[in-house]
């Protein structure tokens, strides 16, 4: 841990303050993509940029050679302002607006078709040359029941006879350009999800193909996580991709699909562990059943612990044994704000930094200005240099875009 570091940008910048280091998204992205090219040549990353959407990560990723997935208009934009063209894009989301539609068919943004009403309302606007359907496999797997994202009674992709169906639709429209997707879930600890759905995937891209469809990539979505918690193991990449694309490989000859590009959409994985939250205590205040440890990060700042119960560890920048219990609460007037419960931590005390680890992934992109609290500033870090790469929201953030009726001047 640089606590030395993490001090200094704590008194330069304030807090709550996020801390990314830009090596560490590098080594991740390198590492992904050296063990899957080890076993297949055509292989696609598009980053998952929900996870965490600040430009300066684009950047980095786009000289990594990266493509982009995006779930909103905002995220294209945001995508092609960081210099990526508009053929590295995807776009993946459930229900889909007509404008949005014609917004990505005018930029020729790739389109994952979430339902036939979707597919047939953007034949409507216009004919792309490329078109993916997104199919649920009846597989889904994730690190909490809200990050399942297939199986049954999951709201996103089709259904193995509803995507044939797409298929036959869009080949009647003219589209000559095809892929196929999936994704199952997200924080996934092993290969066997994966395995399974992709399986099925691969067994609906036979059908397809014997009914006249030729894919050029077929994406396996994101999904794989990192370990939080003390006891829990980092996957093995290397293995994940024999094992994975030894599948992919077996099933595309077995099936005669010819050599389609291998995608997937790494974000947690990418980015998760290379950021911090830093927060500075403020309140300690001891009842009879608990201490609390209040800080200026709450909900609003790290959303995950509160909506998840997802688990982050928490170090001081002060180095001692863990000697007490407490809750680590932040500033807001709700009983879900809190970044850690029953945390077995050093003794802390008002005024000391606390450092919330593994926050790169849905921290700054799922946070928001509740109880009119302005969002907080990031940092980017390279070695021993550092730098501001999004100013702290002010109250003047927050009135922007705010007016009084005029009936009640």
């Amino acid at each position: 841990m640089r606590f030395a570091l993490y001090g200094q940008l704590a008194d330069e910048f304030g807090t709550p303050l996020w801390v990314i280091d830009e090596e560490k998204i590098r080594t991740n992205y390198r590492k992904l993509k050296k063990a899957l090219r080890a076993n297949y040549e055509k292989i696609k990353l598009y980053y998952a940029m929900k996870a965490n959407s600040s430009l300066s990560v684009l950047r980095i990723l786009r000289k990594e050679g990266a493509c982009v997935d995006t779930a909103s208009p905002g995220e294209v934009l945001l995508a092609l302002r960081a210099g990526f063209s508009p053929s590295q894009l995807m776009f993946t989301a459930p229900n889909v607006r007509n404008e949005e539609l014609r917004f990505l068919l005018d930029r020729g943004i790739k389109i994952n078709v979430d339902s036939l009403s979707e597919l047939r309302r953007l034949l409507k606007i216009g004919i792309p040359d490329f078109i993916s359907v997104r199919v649920n496999p009846g597989v889904g797997a994730g690190c909490h029941p809200y990050d399942v994202l297939g199986g049954k009674g999951s709201k996103f992709g089709l259904s193995k006879e509803k995507a044939l169906e797409a298929y036959e639709v869009a080949k009647h429209s003219g589209i000559t350009r095809y892929g196929l997707h999936m994704h199952i879930g997200s924080g996934i600890l092993s290969v066997k999800p994966f395995l399974k759905a992709g399986r099925k995937l691969l067994e609906l891209a036979k059908e397809a193909h014997q009914g006249g469809i030729e894919f050029e990539q077929i994406d396996f979505g994101g999904g794989i996580g990192i370990p939080y918690k003390p006891e829990e193991n980092e996957i093995d990449i290397e293995d994940f991709s024999a094992e994975f694309l030894g599948l992919f490989k077996q099933k595309i000859e077995e099936y005669g699909l010819g050599s389609p590009t291998f995608a997937m959409e790494p974000g947690r994985c990418i980015v998760g562990n290379a950021a911090v939250l830093l927060t500075r205590v403020n309140t300690i205040k001891n009842t009879s059943s608990k201490k609390f440890v209040g800080v200026d990060a709450g909900f609003n700042t790290l959303i995950r612990p509160a909506l998840y119960r997802a688990y982050h560890d928490i170090v001081l920048e002060k180095s001692a044994e863990p000697s007490e219990r407490c809750d680590v609460v932040g500033p807001l007037c709700e009983a879900s704000d809190f970044l850690a419960l029953d945390r077995n931590l050093p003794k802390v005390e008002e005024g000391d930094l606390l450092v919330v680890k593994n926050a790169g992934a849905y921290g700054f992109s799922m946070s928001s200005p509740y109880i009119s609290r302005p969002r907080a500033a990031e940092v980017l870090v390279k070695g021993d240099r550092y730098e501001l790469i999004r100013e702290r929201e002010g109250v003047a953030d927050l009135l922007r875009h705010q007016r009084i009726a005029s009936w009640l001047e």
